[in-house]
């Protein structure tokens, strides 16, 4: 690379476009979470500094927007206007004799993004930002990187099918819990993961202090990931045209199978890390976490308040349940599980992405936590997956139910059936590999599912209005469990 001049490198003149820049760019970034603020935030660039000097040269950004932060970017900086690969432009940067540079976003380079793949296997430290292959590792070196065009909180890079590249938009203080539990499952054996190549971090003396900015990986070569699979049988499901004799979609193998390596990830993360039943005081501090998530659901989403006294009264059943010391077992779980973090291995099913719920604290994210909240998380994301492929059978926006005719009404109820089948098919997964049986414990389950239902809908109507009834459909059927004590799906003893 031909290195840009000093004066097109400043980085102060940069760092005061960038704070002009970002907050038109933002709001047509997946990974902020701001989209539906209304007004475009006001940014200030807390870290910049040069990753790769050169033309095209590579910066790193760690920014505040709002009262969201720290988002980080990586910036490409070239004298040539960007390339369509290396859409999309944050901005021209205008130089004092004319001249000047334009500002883009990294990851969408190829070659650029092979070039830090290269200062990564190298390893050691450039400024505040730090290197870190993992011992013995031998890195593709000299192989571009192509990004991920999938609908994700962070962005994927993948190396020729060797190494891949999570650069993580929302960087948390302290270790990278997706580091800690891949590191573990490496540990355990016999659980098929993506095992950790390398991290890119800064120092604990940097303006933002020590943060994991991007994690490098083993790539997980796959049929699919769990959610592009599911609603597509469910689809073919509803639309006559399922290959299968069983009468609820050709999915429910694969649902056994997704619950039997929930159960071993949860069952290897327990050994190496650890298992115990909640204190008193903890359970108290879980009873109040999904109190408080709720009460502040219900003031972000006008929509749940029909809703709000069975939630509640859900939430006081779990509390009496726990104070006749029925407290739960707690351990390091996935955090985030749902179809589209399962990809389809030759072998099986194989979990990713470990960093858990976008919307937790760093504390939150590492505290153990009952396994069950992973598990109602995958039976809510059944669910999403029924309601999408309804979507694409109706040709109607997710959760509309549009004119009401027979055929609609049929096809909506071989989603609920859909959803139903599978969910169920999970839990005997799960059971059969060496988890508790959710069934067996319907009040903790469904808690969570309504905590993650009610999550749903905070996200949903910030981001995509246009989804809002999936969650609220959820909720809807939760509350009327919880009014008649029994089964949301209408079987006797079996909650899920």
């Amino acid at each position: 690379m031909t290195a840009l001049s000093d004066p097109a490198l400043d980085l102060a003149r940069i760092r005061a476009a960038l704070d002009a820049l970002l907050p038109a760019w933002l709001p047509g970034r997946r990974w902020y979470a701001g989209k539906g603020a209304g007004s475009p935030p006001d940014v200030t660039t807390r870290l910049l500094d040069v990753v790769l000097p050169g033309d095209p040269a590579l910066l790193v950004a760690v920014f505040d927007a709002g009262a969201d932060g720290p988002y980080q970017a990586l910036l490409g900086v070239r004298r040539d206007p960007v390339p369509p690969s290396a859409e999309p432009l944050i901005g021209r940067l205008e130089g004092p004799d004319g001249s000047g540079v334009f500002l883009y976003e990294a990851t969408q380079d190829p070659e650029l993004m092979g070039a830090l793949l290269a200062r990564i296997a190298a390893g050691g430290r450039t400024g505040p930002l730090c290197f870190e292959p993992a011992p013995g590792v031998e890195l593709p070196v000299g192989t571009p990187g192509v990004a991920s065009t999938a609908e994700q909180s962070n962005t994927s890079v993948a190396f020729a099918e060797r190494a891949m590249l999570k650069v993580l938009r929302r960087p948390v203080p302290g270790d990278n819990p997706e580091l800690e539990l891949l590191t573990a499952l490496r540990r355990a054996g016999g659980v098929p993961s993506a095992a950790p190549l390398a991290q890119v971090r800064t120092s604990a003396s940097s303006a933002v202090g020590a943060r994991t900015l991007a994690l490098l990986q083993q790539f997980v070569r796959s049929r699919g990931d769990g959610w592009t699979i599911a609603v597509d049988r469910a689809r073919a499901c509803m639309a006559g045209e399922c290959e299968t004799v069983e009468p609820h979609g050709g999915f429910a193998a694969e649902a056994y199978a997704l619950g039997l390596a929930t159960a071993r990830v949860h069952t290897a993360l327990a050994e190496q890390l650890g298992s115990r039943p909640l204190t008193r005081p903890e359970s108290e501090d879980l009873l109040d976490l999904l109190a408080d998530r709720l009460a502040q659901g219900l003031r972000t989403v006008p929509q749940l308040a029909p809703y709000a006294r069975a939630l509640w009264a859900m939430q006081d059943d779990l509390r009496e349940i726990v104070g006749r010391g029925g407290a739960p077992h707690v351990q390091r779980i996935h955090g985030d599980l749902h179809l589209g973090q399962a990809l389809r291995g030759d072998q099986g099913w194989i979990l990713v992405d470990f960093e858990g719920e976008p919307g937790r604290s760093p504390e939150q994210r590492r505290r153990p936590q009952p396994a069950l909240r992973d598990v109602a998380a995958m039976l809510r994301s059944f669910d999403y997956a029924a309601h999408h492929a309804l979507s694409a059978v109706l040709d109607r926006p997710p959760g509309d139910s549009g004119p009401h005719d027979p055929r609609a009404v049929r096809m909506a109820r071989r989603a609920s059936a859909w959803a139903v089948h599978n969910r169920r098919a999970y839990c005997t997964g799960y059971a059969d590999g060496g988890g508790q049986d959710p069934r067996c414990a319907p009040v903790l389950l469904r808690c969570f599912e309504a905590d993650k239902a009610v999550y749903e809908a905070v996200y949903e109507s910030r981001n995509r209005p246009e989804w809002l009834p999936i969650p609220l459909s959820a909720v809807r059927r939760l509350a009327q469990w919880r009014r008649s004590s029994a089964p949301v799906d209408g079987t006797s003893g079996q909650p899920a």
